[in-house]
């Protein structure tokens, strides 16, 4: 169950902000915003984002990959780690296989909960709390966005406050950029294996409001489902269902001057995910199967976005975009997290449990519930992780275009405040197995296992300049967060919160640098070489040091009509890598508790390339090919002995773990007339669950696997046409991680076909 509670605003400011100067100019022509648009930002947010479209990420200084509604049709995942194998860099920890919580890291910063890097959506910090809490327990739907944004590099620190290895933005429909009087639409109507069903569809345009004004709206549904492909001893439900739907309303000015659009978006999830896993033997076995031990377990998630954008040209040189946003997520996980133990004094783990079932015996007897098995009263202790979150802030960036002399600039001037919070109010609930059904024995009291706040304010301000020099663009830059962080506790007799039984503050100042070149050699030859400071901040009640390093990066951009590559070479030099105990690293520790890595060097080499050969007009085809690889070295510089279960005794030289040494993504494609062939090839390299070198034992084996995805369409009339799409084409068996608890396998084959429509 959901508690919710009402949360502070910063709705005044928000306002101010939005009206405080009219200076804002559009950096792009008419046809270029168009091409934003399909692209997935519209015209509104252009100066948020890195990239206003896919043809900029040659130019723009650092690495940056973006992927367009063109791409995402291709496949039509709804999975986010299956999206971004297309993109060299990124670094993936598969745990559902249906990607509802994905944990995303790039460059070698940490995977769980994509905490590490800067998670957005139009721009906005879409993590439930992202200063004082932003393990993305929400994370959005891909079926519903229209683009992607992966900033590495310099680029990077555009954003924040999660620096280190880059930012991931990711950008909704749009309202379509399509005449005055005339409305756009698409509907997706897809049925697969497992029950799997998708309905998906939006529909939207402007109308001339006269005085030179038009509006603009776009309503947006989608709807998922699945029975899960793992199997509960008992049977049962071990899928999903998800509604998720938004609304956008546009104001905008007929010469162009003005743009005011505002978002909402509501999500509301029920997933009957766990994070109970298998031991080696009984996946080995059965690797689809689940102990009765998770027959309870369920996530409720709701989401909420409240979204407000303003453009203003002051000039064709001069302009200011502001947003103001607010967002509310409460999630209740309502899971197993441990077994008593054998003399009745305390509890044991259930990632120790599965790590060694031979030295616990009992606790796992308790946890499979065979037939006719009676258990302990009270063994078995299910959490209520009942949280409560709420994100509000604004940000403006004044960007202005000049010249000095023979130099021209692109200045950008930037200032956001935010402030978020994170209610933990949790309680546990204990029970007994009885002939595989678990018995309620007791139920805990609201707030008697965890009640605190977490919460933190925060000012950011950015400048950057991009300069040209003939063939010599230099784009500097330079953030500064100040962060203010507090923690408050209450006892957990105390559900009404009357005496606050500690706080703990502390501030953080950081100044964050960086720097790009490009040099362009010739038309199609850019060399491009960079340096930033990375910074992840740290949370509430946290006594180590902030996780900072200096991160490098040079290589080589090709690119001409029909063709592109690069081959980027980066180092990111860690001077404190920070560790989070979080219950989806396998526990064993206090939650919430930070750790010192030390010194960790990642090192790695990113090559992308894509070209189309063949035209429809001229050949009656087309060929589409393209290749994302990541090669990675990624070792801690120190030894020590740390609780954090990753980690545990760590001696220069070894390996960080979940971090695969290669990584290839093959894409080809066959175009015709009235048809389209889509095929990818994924490699992932095997990895470590836990920090150590050499060989990798098979209880520490992250597994190496070649995936095969498909997909057709096939056109019926002009705008109704038939898709399909096949994952996983072999049915390949693989351990895809050891956390949060035990091993747990990657989605087996998952197709999904039906009706598409465009107006």
């Amino acid at each position: 169950m959901i508690r919710r509670k009402a949360g502070s605003s910063c709705l005044a400011l928000a306002v101010a902000g939005l009206w405080c100067a009219p200076l804002f100019a559009e950096t792009a022509e008419a046809a270029d915003a168009a091409e934003a648009a399909e692209a997935g930002n519209g015209r509104v947010i252009d100066a948020i984002v890195v990239t206003a479209n896919k043809a900029d990420t040659l130019d723009v200084g650092g690495s940056v990959q973006r992927l367009d509604s063109e791409d995402l049709d291709l496949f039509s995942y709804n999975d986010v780690n299956r999206v971004l194998r297309q993109v060299p860099g990124v670094y993936l920890q598969e745990e559902d296989g249906f990607g509802l919580r994905p944990n995303i890291g790039i460059r070698g910063s940490g995977t769980d909960r994509s905490a590490r890097i800067a998670l957005m959506e139009d721009g906005v910090l879409i993590a439930p709390a992202p200063y004082s809490a932003p393990a993305a327990y929400y994370f959005p739907r891909m079926a519903r966005i229209a683009g992607v944004e992966v900033a590495k590099g310099p680029a990077a620190i555009k954003y924040g406050p999660m620096t280190v290895g880059g930012a991931l933005n990711l950008f909704s429909t749009p309202i379509p950029d399509v005449d005055a009087g005339t409305l756009s639409g698409k509907a997706e109507l897809l049925a697969g294996n497992y029950d799997g069903r998708r309905a998906h569809g939006w529909a939207g345009g402007w109308a001339p409001l006269g005085g030179g004004l038009e509006i603009g709206a776009l309503a947006e549904g989608l709807y998922e489902h699945s029975d899960g492909f793992k199997q509960l001893d008992i049977g049962g439900n071990t899928g999903f269902e998800i509604t998720d739907w938004t609304v956008k309303l546009g104001l905008r000015s007929t010469d162009g001057r003005h743009a005011l659009e505002f978002k909402y978006q509501n999500y509301d999830e029920t997933s009957n995910e766990t994070y109970l896993g298998l031991t080696l033997a009984d996946f080995a076995a059965t690797p689809y199967r689940r102990y009765n031990g998770s027959q309870v377990d369920q996530m409720n998630a709701k989401h909420k976005t409240y979204q407000l954008s303003h453009r203003f040209d002051i000039s064709p040189d001069v302009n200011l975009t502001t947003i103001a946003y607010r967002t509310d997520t409460a999630r209740a996980w309502y899971k197993l997290n441990d077994v008593r133990n054998t003399t009745n004094t305390g509890w044991v783990s259930i990632s120790s449990i599965l790590e060694n079932p031979d030295a616990n015996p009992v606790q796992m007897a308790d946890l499979i519930g065979a037939d006719g098995f009676t258990g302990r009263p009270g063994a078995l202790r299910v959490r209520n992780n009942n949280r409560i979150y709420q994100a509000t802030g604004v940000q403006s960036v004044l960007s202005a275009n000049f010249s000095t002399g023979g130099v021209s600039h692109a200045l950008e001037l930037s200032a956001r405040y935010h402030e978020d919070e994170e209610d933990r109010f949790q309680q546990d609930d204990r029970y007994q197995m009885v002939d595989g059904r678990m018995i309620l024995t007791s139920a805990g009291a609201p707030g008697s296992q965890d009640n605190r706040l977490g919460d933190a304010k925060a000012w950011a301000f950015f400048i950057r300049d991009t300069i040209e020099a003939g063939p010599l663009t230099l784009v500097p830059g330079l953030r500064y967060e100040t962060i203010d962080l507090r923690q408050t506790r209450w006892a957990t007799s105390d559900p009404d919160r009357v005496t606050v039984t500690s706080v703990d503050e502390s501030t953080v100042d950081v100044f964050i640098p960086g720097i790009s070149a490009t040099w362009r050699v010739a038309d199609e030859v850019r060399l491009i070489a960079g340096a930033h400071r990375g910074f992840s901040s740290p949370g509430p009640g946290s006594t180590v040091d902030s996780e900072t390093s200096w991160n490098y990066e040079a290589g080589l951009k090709l690119g001409s009509n029909g063709w592109r590559a690069e081959i980027i070479g980066f180092f990111n030099d860690y001077g404190n890598l920070i560790g989070i105990c979080t219950a989806s690293t396998g526990g064993d520790c206090n939650i919430g508790d930070q750790f010192a890595g030390g010194k960790v060097d990642v090192k790695g080499v990113e090559i992308s390339a894509s070209r189309t050969l063949g035209s429809i007009a001229a050949d009656g085809f087309e060929l589409p090919v393209s290749l994302a690889y990541t090669f990675t070295d990624a070792e801690f510089k120190t030894s020590f002995a740390s609780d954090y279960g990753p980690w545990g005794t760590v001696t220069a030289g070894d390996q960080l773990p979940y971090i695969p040494r290669h990584q290839m993504t093959v894409n080809a494609g066959l175009v015709v007339e009235g048809a389209r062939l889509n095929a990818t090839l994924g490699w992932v390299g095997k990895a470590r669950a836990t920090a150590g070198s050499g060989p990798i034992a098979l209880s520490d084996r992250i597994d190496d696997r070649v995936l095969v995805d498909l997909s057709a369409e096939v056109d019926l009339l002009p705008n109704l046409s038939l898709f399909g799409s096949v994952q996983n084409l072999f049915d390949v068996t693989y351990n895809a991680g050891f956390s949060p608890a035990g091993a747990r396998p990657g989605a087996p084959r998952l197709a999904l076909g039906g009706i598409r429509a465009r107006f």
